[in-house]
């Protein structure tokens, strides 16, 4: 019970740190609950519906919220949707539809990007609860990037995680070892 509340509060901030760039929120929700939706199609079909409503909500809101942004999520778009990715994640993972890695495998995008940059901060005994300008996705901006561009860039890899994790749900332990490695040197590449 404990871990649930830690893995749901932290997936709340998760959603609420990273929503500082056009379509980006957005997009993570669209890819995030498309693919764990499509994994609980089978098993759970009514937390499946809710996935994917969350999933194409996302995609009508990205409409708006898409560089130039119109419309802006905010804590009351991105808190509910942290939520609903933590609790459906865990609720996936007690009804044995996953192993525990893939709504982190699925949601990777926003979870090695808030997490690496807040113990970066943590480590250099900042400030780590304030506002900042170090998430991943914001210094690409700082670097010249597009808002427009960042976003395609994270979607293409919010897109490969998603399918990546969905063909190695259906791998061996070895073949899911050898995919996560292959993610964390990836990532660790990336940055």
């Amino acid at each position: 019970l404990a871990l649930a509340v830690v893995v749901l509060v932290w997936a709340i901030n998760l959603f609420n740190f990273m929503d500082g760039s056009d379509g980006l929120a957005g997009g993570m929700a669209l890819f995030g609950f498309g693919t764990m939706g499509w994994a609980l199609l089978d098993s759970v079909p009514e937390m499946a519906n809710l996935a994917l409503c969350l999933a194409a909500a996302s995609a009508g809101f990205l409409l708006l919220n898409f560089s130039p942004a119109r419309v802006f999520m905010g804590d009351a778009g991105s808190v509910p949707l942290g939520f609903l990715a933590g609790g459906i994640g865990l609720a996936g993972w007690r009804h044995g539809v996953w192993p525990v890695w893939f709504p982190l495998l699925v949601f990777s995008p926003f979870v090695v990007d808030a997490t690496v940059t807040l113990m970066r901060r943590a480590l250099r005994r900042e400030r780590f609860w304030h506002p900042h300008r170090d998430h991943y996705y914001q210094r690409l901006v700082r670097m010249g990037w597009s808002h427009r561009r960042v976003a395609l860039t994270e979607y293409g890899l919010m897109a490969a995680c998603g399918i990546s994790a969905l063909a190695m749900l259906q791998a061996n332990l070895v073949v899911q070892v050898a995919g996560l490695a292959a993610w964390c040197c990836i990532y660790a590449a990336a940055m």
